[in-house]
């Protein structure tokens, strides 16, 4: 939580900034940062501003978009100039961004300035954050001896862009040409060493510096995981691809090899006099190359390198290899008519999944191009389900047993036992995967991305949970740094008008944090809060699920004329039953005599949705930990029809995961008074544990207070195929028996394991 300071009487309301008053930093915030208005609207709403401030006699806040850019300009905090060297390589100091990192007071508790050792009840070490792992511990003892000098996540400007590399340009005629590939790699280190450079004095020499928790401290600037697809981990370590790993060439999974270091790469170079064409057809040495780190004190980029969810295993084996190779299998095992209707089948049971917060739709199945980390990960929720019958029970166990290992390494906490599991989960892949060598789908399976998997427990171990390291933090920057800032500008040699609306962003933003913590002004929107976001960055709560603020006007209040509305006229006798099951103390005699007379004078409030906030430790949940989502039961949700989603409900507390729950479809979100308090219902249709499809004989009301969270449930699709004009909103009408899905996050994973 931060800590206003508030400031004596007749103090000017913003001290240290550019701006007149109140009005002039809520005018430039909201049209800049959060509006993004072209320079075009700016200058049209002063104009308009300005008509009615001539009845006044009085001024607009600025005379147009220049002057509010000037304005902006002239901010001193959050400033981090861009610049560029001869090759225009677009940079920022990144010892200043690492400066203003640090003086940014809502980082305050939120990361460890040092390395420590968790320890559970037992004694045994534990990994979560960064700093509990390896790599901090052994980086801090050959820091200079002088006095003692996480959020894992892109919260809260924790994460900054500082350059924008060149891409180097020839003809088509050189583009596999020696000499430009090694020119590129070149230009890629020489680029990273100089703009580092800054921060080479402050690695030996501890630096002053204002900390979050508002006091000066000595700190020493450390490089930490570099995070880097497979490619480009090639070009970082100056080996060539295929030897970049610590592995053996031929077999990769076959057993580790000898670690790669600087100094080793330095004794290799000197045993074979430089010879450039043994050293790369044997040791896969780039001689043409030095990598950025090797100018830096206490920089190994061997072992810099960390592991890569996105890439390495979402995108590049699940989505590259797993899909691929079953639709291989397909044609290779089906005739081409008949195997083109099995992908069909795929297709339109994706297209037929039904809803859930957060979950991307495939309205198509797989068919379509351009696809992302989302898109890849939205998939493997659902992929198993899909071709499951359609093809040998061996793939679809391969396919499950690589999900579990995806599960367990998306923890945020780890123990020995978790990396034993993760291990055994690699084992069991490895043995199921031999399926595809067997249907001669592919020869071999020594695949970098793959074998990444069984680096993962040891690097848990080196660099802590691997959410915190993931491209996935890039990649969310990419839309706010590049494509955000490119649809404001005029598209024309935009990167310099891209890079100074990145500055005039984080500006605004710093500015936003003082103001913050200076109390001043009163009340301000929250610049880290987006619309529809699922994560919450409260502290760790009880569970809760709330209704939405507005009831629905469209329902009748008495409980006969709702039941009859919604087709339900036994509604007042559910009702009823929920009463006359509440214990003693909330329910007075009166009510429970002559329910019917009590229930017609009770007003009934109809809400189409709740939110739910839960503990879920996932990439996805807030800094505490805590995640949100929406429960819908909507007659008509984004104009294409209802919407009426499943949710947990605890039936026992003290069964463990689902054997203590069960699932329910939500019909309608209510609240009624009970002896003179308000409290939220729900009418749901319960489903059975044996694959039974919700039965409306079994609609009840529960207390929300009994309700976890929303279920996922995807149909068990059996052999016919699914009718061309079955909608996704209508699939759990459609089908009699649903899986519940495990796979729709971390949570629901933990539950249902």
């Amino acid at each position: 939580m931060l800590r206003a300071t508030t400031y004596p009487k007749g103090t000017p309301a913003l001290l240290r900034t550019p701006y007149n008053d109140q009005v002039q930093f809520r005018t430039t915030d909201l049209a800049f940062r959060r509006g993004e208005m072209s320079a075009d609207v700016i200058s049209e709403l002063m104009e308009v501003w300005a008509l009615d401030k001539q009845k006044y006699d009085a001024n607009t806040p600025f005379m147009g978009p220049e002057d509010l850019y000037e304005t902006i300009d002239s901010t001193a905090l959050g400033d981090a100039p861009w610049k560029y060297l001869s090759y225009t390589v677009w940079y920022r100091d990144p010892e200043v961004v690492a400066s203003n990192i640090l003086n940014n007071p809502e980082l305050d508790g939120l990361f460890d300035p040092a390395p420590y050792v968790e320890v559970d009840r037992d004694g045994k070490r534990c990994w979560s954050d960064f700093m509990s792992a390896s790599f901090g511990w052994k980086h801090a003892l050959h820091v200079p001896r002088e006095p003692h000098a996480s959020a894992r996540r892109a919260h809260r400007s924790g994460a900054t862009p500082f350059i924008f590399l060149a891409i180097p340009k020839s003809d088509h005629k050189y583009d596999n040409d020696p000499a430009f590939r090694t020119f590129k790699r070149q230009l890629y280190h020489a680029s990273f060493a100089a703009v580092l450079s800054s921060l080479k004095p402050g690695m030996t020499t501890p630096l002053v510096r204002h900390c979050p928790n508002g006091h000066f401290r000595r700190v020493i600037w450390e490089f930490g995981p570099f995070i880097a697809d497979y490619p480009e981990q090639g070009w970082c370590t100056k080996y060539v691809c295929n030897l970049a790993s610590p592995c053996r060439r031929t077999t990769l999974d076959g057993g580790p090899g000898d670690p790669r270091s600087h100094e080793l790469t330095e004794q290799m170079i000197q045993a074979l006099d430089g010879d450039p064409k043994q050293l790369w057809e044997n040791y896969g040495i780039n001689t043409d190359v030095i990598p950025f780190t090797s100018d830096f004190p206490r920089a190994n980029i061997h072992e810099m390198m960390s592991p890569d969810l996105l890439h390495q295993i979402i995108k590049g084996t699940f989505k590259d290899h797993l899909v691929e190779w079953v639709g291989e299998y397909i044609y290779l095992t089906y005739e081409k008519p008949e195997a083109d209707c099995i992908m069909d089948k795929i297709d339109r049971r994706i297209a037929a999944i039904p809803v859930f917060s957060g979950l991307r739709r495939f309205k198509d199945g797989r068919q379509f191009k351009q696809w992302t980390g989302d898109d890849s990960k939205a998939l493997m929720k659902i992929y198993l389900v899909a071709i499951k019958d359609l093809v040998p029970h061996e793939i679809v166990s391969t396919l499950s047993a690589f999900l579990n290992f995806c599960y367990l390494v998306r923890h945020r906490d780890f123990d020995e036992a978790t990396l034993e599991a993760i291990e055994n989960a690699v084992s069991i892949y490895h043995q199921r995967r031999e399926i595809f060598i067997q249907t001669h789908v592919c020869d071999s399976i020594s695949l970098p991305r793959q074998h990444s998997m069984t680096h993962y427990a040891p690097d848990i171990k080196n660099f802590g949970a691997l959410y915190g390291v993931c491209s996935s933090i890039t990649e969310s920057h990419h839309i706010t740094a590049v494509k955000r800032p490119w649809h404001r500008s005029n598209r024309f040699e935009a990167l310099g008008r891209m890079l100074l609306t990145n500055q005039h962003v984080d500006k605004l933003a710093a500015l936003h944090v003082d103001f913050v913590e200076r109390a001043l002004p009163d009340k301000l929107p929250d610049p880290n809060k987006e619309p529809d976001e699922e994560a919450d960055d409260g502290a760790h709560v009880q569970e809760t699920v709330v209704l939405a603020r507005t009831r629905e006007h469209l329902y009748p209040r008495p409980a006969a004329e709702l039941g009859a509305h919604i087709g339900v006229p036994n509604l007042p006798d559910l009702i009823s039953a929920y009463i006359d099951d509440l214990p003693e103390p909330y329910v007075d005699d009166a009510m429970s005599i002559d329910s019917n007379i009590s229930l017609n004078s009770i007003p009934i409030s109809v809400f189409h949705s709740a939110i739910t906030t839960f503990y879920a430790l996932s990439n996805f949940s807030g800094i505490c930990g805590m995640k949100r989502e929406v429960i819908r039961c909507t007659p008509s949700w984004r104009k294409c029809g209802p919407c009426h989603d499943c949710a947990f409900v605890v039936e026992n507390e003290n069964k463990p995961g689902f054997t203590g729950m069960s699932v329910v479809r939500i019909r309608l979100f209510l609240s009624f008074e009970v002896n003179g308090e308000t409290q939220p219902y729900a009418l749901v249709e319960w489903f059975k544990k044996v694959g039974r499809s919700p039965d409306a004989e079994t609609a009840i009301i529960v207390h929300l207070d009994s309700m976890l969270r929303a279920a996922h449930l995807i149909p068990v699709f059996g052999p016919d195929p699914i009718p061309f004009d079955l909608r996704y909103i209508h699939s759990l009408d459609a089908f009699r028996a649903f899986h519940v899905n495990k796979y729709i996050d971390r949570h629901a994973n933990d539950l249902l394991s």
